[in-house]
C-alpha cells in the first residue's frame, strides 16, 4: 500500500514543525473563550475533578490513539482506518465531513476578528462612544462619575457596532438575502491566506506555524501581565477559582467536561491523524503526546486568569457583580473583551493585541484542518492528484466551494446560520458517538494488544498500561461517553439563537440534517463493506 508520503516525500523537517503543528490545531479560540467560562460557570477549581477525569480516561488515551495511528500507517484521517480496519473506514469519512462543516463556519470569526482589528486603528474605538452613524437614539455611553452604563431600556455602544455596523443583525433566521460586502471581503481575504498556508502541504505549514502558534502565546502574556495589574483583577480571579463542592452534583458539570476534553483537544476529527501520519516512523509520537496535553491544559487555565483579571477589572469599573459581565463564545471576544478595553489607558494597543491573538489562533486551526481534508482526499485519488497541480486545483475548489457556503453567514440572518451550523455540525454528540466507534475498532477488532505492540515497533517501548486498558474493553471511556451523551439527551431543548430568537423547525431541521450528514457515514459505509467484500464477517473486520 503507497502512502502519500512515499508518494509526494513530504514529511516535517523537524520535530518541532510537528509539535507546532499539532499544538496549532488543538490550541484554539474554545481554550480563551470556553474553558475560563466553562470553569467559573461549573463551581470553579471544582471543574477540574470531571475535567481531570474525562482527561485521563478519554482525552489522552484518544489523543495518543489518532496520533501514533496517522504516524504507523502514514495515511490521513481515512485510509489509515481502510487500511487497519475496513468495516470501520467509516470513521474517516464520518471526522472527513465534520471538517468539512467545521471549515465552513469556523473562518467567519475570523472575518470577525479582522473586522474588528482594522476598527481598531481609529483614533477613537467605534464601539466605545455613540457617535457613530449606525447608533440608535437608545444608545448610552458608560457614565464613569455615576458607574452606570445602561438604563432599562437601553443599549450600549459595544453591542450597537456588534449588531448593527458588524453583523447587520436581523430580527429573525429568515433574511439571508443581501451579502454584507465588508463581512465578504474580510472572509475572502482570510480564505486567501488559509490557501496559501496550505498550499504546497506540510512545507509550507511547517514553517507558518512557527509564527501563528507562537504568536498567541505572546499576546496571552501580554494580556496576563496587563490583566492582572488592573484594579479588581484578584476579585476577577477568585470568581472564576472559588471552589463550589455542590456543582459536583450536577450532571450539567460533568457533559460540560467531557464535551470540552473532546472539542479542546481535536479528538475524533482526523486532524491528529493526518498530521502524525507526516512523522518519521521512529518518531517518539508517545511522549510528544504528553507533551502537546499538558500544553493544551496548561494554556485552557492561564487563558482563564488573563480573561477573569480584565473581567474583574471591568466590573469593578462599573460597579456591577462579575456575573453581569461574564460572557462565554463569540459574546466575550466581540462584546465583553471590546467594552473592557476601551476603559483601558491606550485601548487602541490593547484591541489590536486581542484581535491578532484571535485571528491567530483561529487561523491555524483552520488551515490544520484544512491541510488534513485535502490529505484524506489525496489518500483516496493519488494518481488523480499526482496530475499537473491536482493538489492545488483541488485545494481552490475546496476553498471555493466552502467561501461560497460562508456568504450565508455574512447576511443579515448570517449570526443565526453560524449559530446553527455551531451547535450542530460538529456537536458534542457527534463527537462522543465516533470516539465509542473508535475504541470498539481499536480495541475489539483490531486488538488493544496489537496496537500496543505497533507502538513499540516505533518507538521502542511499550505505552502504560492505562492505555491498553482503555482501547481494548473501552468501557472506560464508553462509560464517560454513555453518561455524558445520555445527560445531553436528558437536557435537550430547542437551540435558542442570537438575542433569543428561538431557532423555527427548519433550521431545526437543517441542524439535525448537518449531524446526520457526518455520522450516517458510520452505518452506511459498514453496511457497503459488508455487501461489497466478499468473506466472511471476521475477515471483512481484518
Amino acid at each position: 500500500t503507497h502512502t502519500h508520503t512515499q508518494e509526494s516525500g513530504q514529511q516535517w523537517a523537524s520535530k518541532a514543525e510537528f509539535l507546532l503543528a499539532v499544538a496549532a490545531q488543538i490550541i484554539g479560540l474554545g481554550n480563551v473563550w470556553r474553558f475560563p467560562y466553562l470553569c467559573y460557570k461549573n463551581g470553579g477549581g471544582v471543574f477540574f475533578v470531571p475535567y481531570m477525569l474525562f482527561l485521563v480516561v478519554c482525552g489522552v488515551p484518544l489523543f495518543l490513539l489518532e496520533t501514533a495511528l496517522g504516524q504507523f500507517t502514514s495515511l490521513g484521517g481515512v485510509g489509515a482506518w481502510m487500511k487497519i480496519c475496513p468495516l470501520f473506514a467509516g470513521l474517516g469519512f464520518a471526522s472527513q465531513m465534520m471538517i468539512l462543516h467545521s471549515c465552513v463556519y469556523y473562518i467567519v470569526i475570523l472575518a470577525w476578528a479582522f473586522f474588528y482589528l482594522c476598527s481598531s486603528f481609529q483614533t477613537q474605538l467605534p464601539w466605545s462612544h455613540c457617535n457613530n452613524t449606525w447608533n440608535t437614539d437608545s444608545c448610552r455611553g458608560f457614565d464613569r462619575h455615576n458607574m452606570s452604563d445602561l438604563s432599562e431600556n437601553a443599549t450600549s455602544p459595544v453591542i450597537e457596532f456588534w449588531e448593527r455596523e458588524v453583523l447587520d443583525l436581523s430580527a429573525s433566521v429568515d433574511r439571508l438575502d443581501s451579502v454584507n460586502w465588508r463581512l465578504a471581503l474580510c472572509l475572502l481575504l482570510v480564505w486567501t491566506v488559509c490557501y496559501f498556508c496550505v498550499w504546497k502541504g506540510v512545507k509550507s505549514i511547517g514553517k507558518v506555524v512557527y509564527v501563528t502558534a507562537t504568536f498567541p502565546y505572546l499576546m496571552l502574556l501580554v494580556l496576563l501581565v496587563r490583566g492582572v495589574s488592573l484594579p479588581g483583577a484578584v476579585d476577577g480571579i477568585v470568581y472564576y477559582l472559588k471552589p463550589n463542592h455542590t456543582r459536583l452534583m450536577d450532571p450539567q458539570v460533568w457533559m460540560d467536561a467531557g464535551t470540552q476534553i473532546f472539542f479542546s483537544y481535536g479528538i475524533c476529527l482526523g486532524s491528529l491523524t493526518a498530521l502524525g501520519s507526516y512523522n518519521k516512523f521512529n518518531n517518539d509520537c508517545y511522549k510528544d503526546c504528553f507533551r502537546l496535553c499538558l500544553l493544551n491544559s496548561s494554556t485552557s487555565v492561564i487563558a482563564g486568569f488573563a480573561i477573569f483579571s480584565v473581567l474583574g477589572f471591568m466590573a469593578q469599573e462599573k460597579g456591577v457583580d462579575i456575573a453581569d459581565v461574564v460572557q462565554s463564545g463569540p459574546g466575550l471576544a466581540f462584546i465583553a473583551y471590546p467594552r473592557a478595553v476601551s476603559m483601558m489607558p491606550l485601548p487602541q494597543l490593547w484591541a489590536v493585541c486581542i484581535f491578532l491573538m484571535i485571528l491567530m489562533l483561529g487561523l491555524d486551526t483552520q488551515f490544520v484542518s484544512l491541510e488534513a481534508l485535502i490529505m484524506s482526499v489525496s489518500d483516496l485519488y493519488p494518481t488523480l492528484i499526482r496530475r499537473c497541480h491536482g493538489r492545488e486545483i483541488l485545494l481552490l475548489l475546496v476553498c471555493l466551494v466552502c467561501f461560497l457556503i460562508g456568504l450565508l453567514m455574512v447576511t443579515p440572518g448570517g449570526l443565526y446560520v453560524f449559530q446553527i451550523y455551531d451547535n450542530f455540525s460538529c456537536s458534542g454528540a457527534s463527537l462522543l458517538l465516533l470516539s465509542v466507534c473508535q475504541s470498539v475498532a481499536i480495541g475489539w477488532i483490531y486488538s488493544a494488544d496489537r496496537f500496543s505492540n505497533n507502538i513499540k515497533a516505533m518507538i521502542g517501548y511499550q505505552p502504560l498500561c492505562i492505555f491498553r486498558l482503555c482501547w481494548p474493553s473501552s468501557e472506560n471511556i464508553s462509560v464517560c461517553v454513555q453518561g455524558t451523551f445520555g445527560f445531553s439527551l436528558m437536557f435537550w431543548s430547542p437551540l435558542t439563537l442570537a438575542n433569543g430568537v428561538t431557532a423555527p423547525v427548519w433550521a431545526t431541521v437543517m441542524g439535525w440534517t448537518l449531524t446526520l450528514s457526518s455520522v450516517s457515514l458510520l452505518p452506511l459505509w459498514a453496511i457497503y463493506s459488508l455487501m461489497n467484500t466478499p468473506g466472511t464477517l471476521q475477515q471483512v473486520k481484518k
